[in-house]
């Protein structure tokens, strides 16, 4: 009985597990390439992993460098966030000193004791929380603020036609605002645009002292932000922001979830010493209608 034969070649390997193989070394020695060059690194696991989102002391602020710019009059620039409940960035040398001397001279001549919204006829009224005197700018009134309502819609990722017009705002010393939610809590409100879901609040001035943009439910250990001891009384019963001329506050009224965001509570503290003048502009869920 003739015997079995077996072939001593040995078997060969598949073309496309050869391929996988040599694809995988590569993706290794790229890999290993760009750590070495610090290009990517891999996530600590050590201290940074027990910070909590509200642990104010992690923010990383800057000072302004040079406030001089460059030829064109435009300093630093950089965006930070300040808090997450409520959320809070600040878009520092948002607006150059042109920009902010533009608004201001443009609103001037029309400047009138600002009045708070009838929350039951939608109508504005006096009011004694509200003691700075205001105007508003219409939507894309020219090139210059046209400019500027872009670069809002790029910051917020909220359309130009979501937002309100530009309010022109001047607090003296003494002048402030108390307190108050930037969304509405009727449906009179609404039907214009829908609900205002987020606030753009840029500085035109610099303020000697006060005058900060206080939010007093923010929640987090308020006292660890780096600007801690250049606050005024009211500006150290909350999380603040210190007026600076250019710089652009944005935060929302609203979760993402669509419900109000009762940390959003702001208001602005009294003036000490100089002049504050700001913008603020509303942002809606809906297309605001001019």
């Amino acid at each position: 009985m003739a015997k079995a034969r077996y072939s001593r070649i040995p078997a060969r390997k598949s073309p496309s597990s050869t391929l996988i193989l040599t694809l995988l070394l590569m993706f290794t020695f790229v890999i290993l390439i760009l750590l070495g060059l610090g290009i990517l690194s891999i996530p600590s696991t050590s201290s940074d992993s027990s910070r909590q989102a509200n642990d104010l002391s992690s923010i990383a602020h800057h000072s302004r460098i040079d406030g001089s710019g460059d030829d064109e009059g435009k300093a630093e620039q950089w965006a930070e966030v300040i808090s997450w409940k409520p959320r809070a960035f600040v878009y520092h040398n948002f607006l150059t000193k042109a920009e902010c001397e533009y608004l201001i001279n443009l609103a001037k001549p029309h400047m009138q004791k600002s009045t708070v919204v009838d929350s039951s006829t939608g109508k504005s009224k006096d009011s004694k929380v509200r003691t700075s005197s205001g105007t508003f700018l219409p939507r894309g009134r020219d090139k210059i603020i046209r400019d500027i309502e872009k670069r809002i819609a790029d910051f917020s990722f909220i359309p130009v036609e979501h937002g309100e017009g530009l309010q022109i705002l001047h607090y003296e010393v003494g002048q402030r605002y108390e307190p108050h939610f930037d969304y509405f809590m009727d449906e009179y409100n609404t039907k214009n645009g829908g609900q205002r879901i987020a606030t753009v609040l840029m500085y035109l001035s610099d303020v000697e002292e006060g005058g900060e943009t206080v939010f007093p439910s923010a929640e987090g250990n308020i006292s660890a932000v780096p600007w801690w001891n250049e606050l005024s009384e009211c500006g150290k019963g909350g999380l603040s922001v210190k007026p600076k001329m250019g710089d652009a506050l944005l935060f929302w009224s609203m979760n993402p979830d669509g419900s109000p965001d009762p940390s959003s509570l702001h208001g602005g503290c009294p003036v000490i010493r100089g002049n504050k003048w700001s913008s603020t502009k509303w942002m809606r869920v809906n297309e605001y209608k001019v």
